[in-house]
């Protein structure tokens, strides 16, 4: 029997940082450039996404780094820490591919490395991945996130058809962290404010309250994983939307930073999944 072929890891991807720029009190574009982004794969999905790696300050790595060796050869805790960030646009002609990343003072990891990164600094990125793109052929279109969904539901926006009827919910802190977006004629967002209730209350609350319209929606609900596990219950088993129009998953979980939540993401999808398979007679896809 013939070999399979071998395996092909992530792309890893060098870039430099070109400028940055605050766009609410707590959210930062950092843009990234060079002619090494000329083959770069984004372009197709709207929630394009890539997985930035942060080396260990203590830990010297192969030159030029490799990052298939260093997962070879390197015990797992030296492995550079990953965070995963959606791409926020991505300029071919240009070489131009821009990250939005929220931040809360010294807290996490990529946050704060956004708030100080200066102009000619290098970064090291796997990706692109993505799966979702608006349905230009659905009824009308369903999104919903909190801050961290922001940049792939804005990018999804941007290529929704003229006239397209949409529905776009956003949870954000308060008015200042709304943002003003390029949006097609007629289409409008409906930013909710969390104040001091739980992350995507609001959210649910909107979702469940929505006169859903007649006809064939494609749905797009990311952010913090507790409010999306509500809804993707709710609409799958009281929508009864089907599955393949439903583009949903927990970008995060409050307590977990990236590297827990993740450890655990595959099982949790799968209990959700699971619950929603049991539910009451009639109802599971």
């Amino acid at each position: 029997m013939a070999d399979r072929p071998a395996r092909k890891g992530p792309r890893l991807n060098r870039a430099r940082v070109l400028r940055t720029e605050r766009l609410t009190p707590h959210m930062v574009r950092v843009v990234l450039g060079g002619e090494a982004l000329a083959d770069f794969g984004a372009g197709e999905h709207t929630d394009h996404y890539v997985k930035l790696l942060f080396p260990l300050e203590d830990v010297t790595y192969p030159e030029p780094f490799d990052i298939e060796a260093v997962r070879r050869d390197m015990p797992r805790d030296q492995w550079p820490r990953t965070r995963t960030y959606t791409v926020r646009s991505f300029d071919r002609e240009a070489r131009e591919l821009a990250v939005d990343f929220v931040i809360h003072g010294d807290e996490g990891l990529a946050g704060p490395w956004a708030a100080r990164v200066r102009p000619g600094e290098e970064v090291l990125f796997l990706g692109p991945g993505g799966a979702y793109a608006p349905d230009p052929a659905a009824d009308w279109h369903l999104l919903v996130g909190d801050e961290s969904a922001l940049p792939a539901i804005a990018a999804s926006l941007e290529r929704v058809p003229e006239g397209a009827l949409v529905h776009a919910f956003v949870e954000v802190a308060d008015a200042g962290e709304e943002q003003k977006l390029q949006l097609p004629a007629g289409v409008e967002v409906t930013w909710l404010h969390r104040a001091d209730r739980p992350v995507g209350a609001a959210l649910v609350e909107a979702v469940r309250s929505l006169d859903f319209p007649a006809g064939d929606v494609h749905a797009f609900v990311h952010g913090e994983a507790g409010f999306v596990k509500e809804l993707r219950r709710h609409l799958r088993m009281e929508r009864e939307l089907p599955r393949e129009r439903l583009s949903i998953s927990g970008y995060w979980r409050r307590g977990h930073d990236e590297d827990g939540w993740q450890a655990s993401k595959r099982e949790w999808n799968q209990q959700v999944e699971a619950e929603q398979e049991s539910g009451p007679a009639g109802t599971a896809a």
